[in-house]
């Protein structure tokens, strides 16, 4: 354990978390956490514009739902400016920056003279009203030693003398990153790879700074499974939606750890404990990883069947925003092994709860001609059951489908038709228990009614 580690995950508030921020403030977690370090919360709002309290309580209501929680923070980037101009008025004195007034003009007669890739190396401004730039060597490069991507040179002379503060005095964003990074002690930054390009210019304002510079690793970007960028064309997007969906918050941290990253003997199914003990950025692979709903939902649905029955009621009922009870109990009993996200349970169950909405595609489907006798006989058999359980009541069915010699889903379906209204639920025997037998019976009188009709 090391707590002089030091991580820390830094979102825009200019919208809702996606799932790219959402894996790499979870990188940043299991990384602080399994090494015995600290995370910083800081909130990256210079862009007050988009920046809006709601979308800062976003972040953070996501993060808490993901159980994500951090030591030091929510901290505000635009309430640091005053440290921002401090650290500006140093390189100013120093000489490593300097204003420069230089206009568009200026840039294109230096590129034009020096060649189109040539950074620009202003000339220093007359008065306060200039930008303000960081001086950049041109004979140099800067190495970003990334721990996933290995070194990564960026010639200094591709770079411009680039301006870290406007002529309003307002700093720009690689040069409030660098300083706050610096001031925050931060030891390791993990962050997207659309940062990587950020980061010889964070490295020249630390170096101006006389700092040492943070380890970094730059994850790869997330794609759908058609390859290209994740976007709401490919499911959601955005921890929330996951959270209306019905997702549970320690499968998707499962499965949003193994975007990119993933164990030596493959396996799937990790407990946080788990992932906490054996995840490391290093092992974090440079390819584009790729979400794919479908899969976190095979994931969800394997968590869901494994919570204890009363820790299931306890979630779905937070879900519907219901008090757990008998009936949603039975419900969650049957549904259990179906549901593969807590959204999925009430259409299996909600049967239990009002009688059923006419569906007449199902209707049509399920009671063709002869269904009336069919249903009959179900009744009697089921009149005759005792104990109305689940047991009892496939030994008072089974015999009736050898005596009318019909296919299981010629009796069964028109069964749960007319006791749920659709074609779709938990087990017939076990949908039948969790109704009840007076129920059930109303239910199938109530079709063969319809049908005599």
């Amino acid at each position: 354990m090391n707590q002089d580690l030091r991580f820390r995950f830094a979102p825009s508030p200019t919208g809702a978390l996606h799932i790219g921020g959402a894996r790499t403030a979870l990188y940043n977690w299991l990384a602080a956490r399994g090494s015995g370090g600290r995370l910083a919360l800081r909130i990256e709002d210079t862009d007050r514009e988009r920046s809006t309290p709601e979308n800062v309580e976003q972040i953070l209501d996501a993060l808490r739902w993901l159980e994500l929680d951090w030591d030091e923070g929510p901290i505000s980037q635009a309430e640091r400016a005053p440290r921002h101009a401090a650290r500006l008025a140093e390189l100013l004195e120093s000489g490593a920056a300097y204003r420069d007034a230089a206009t568009a003009d200026d840039v294109k007669a230096y590129k034009a003279k020096h060649g189109a890739d040539a950074g620009y190396r202003g000339t220093p401004g007359e008065g306060p009203d200039a930008a303000v730039r960081l001086r950049v060597p041109d004979d140099e490069e800067t190495v970003v030693d990334d721990l996933i991507r290995g070194p990564v040179a960026f010639p200094n002379r591709s770079q411009d003398d680039f301006v870290i503060a406007r002529a309003d005095g307002s700093v720009l964003y690689n040069f409030a990153v660098a300083v706050d990074d610096a001031e925050m002690g931060v030891t390791d930054v993990v962050r997207g790879d659309d940062h990587l390009s950020n980061t010889p210019k964070q490295l020249l304002v630390l170096r101006a700074l006389g700092v040492e510079p943070p380890r970094y690793a730059h994850l790869p970007l997330l794609h759908g499974p058609d390859g290209s960028k994740l976007s709401k064309r490919h499911g959601a997007a955005e921890v929330q939606e996951l959270r209306r969906a019905g997702y549970l918050p320690e499968a998707v941290r499962n499965y949003l750890a193994l975007l990119g990253w993933g164990t030596a003997d493959d396996t799937t199914l990790l407990s946080t404990d788990e992932l906490l003990e054996r995840f490391r950025i290093e092992d974090v692979g440079r390819a584009s990883a790729v979400f794919d709903e479908q899969k976190l939902r095979w994931v969800n649905g394997r968590y869901m069947r494994e919570l204890a029955l009363d820790e299931y009621v306890r979630r779905v009922a937070a879900h519907l925003g219901r008090e757990p009870d008998e009936r949603l109990r039975r419900g969650c009993q049957i549904a259990q092994e179906k549901a593969q996200t807590l959204e999925e349970v009430w259409p299996l169950i909600g049967y239990l709860f009002s009688e059923p909405v006419d569906d007449p595609k199902a209707w049509r489907k399920v009671m063709k001609p002869g269904t009336g006798a069919l249903l009959e006989a179900a009744r009697e058999a089921l009149a005759a059951a005792e104990p109305f359980e689940p047991a009892q009541i496939e030994a008072a069915l089974e015999p009736l489908l050898e005596r009318l010699e019909v296919k299981p889903a010629r009796l069964y379906q028109p069964l749960r038709v007319a006791i749920t209204g659709t074609t779709v639920s938990p087990g017939i025997f076990e949908s039948l228990w969790a109704l009840g037998k007076e129920r059930s019976l109303a239910r199938i009188d109530a079709a063969l009614a319809r049908l005599s009709g």
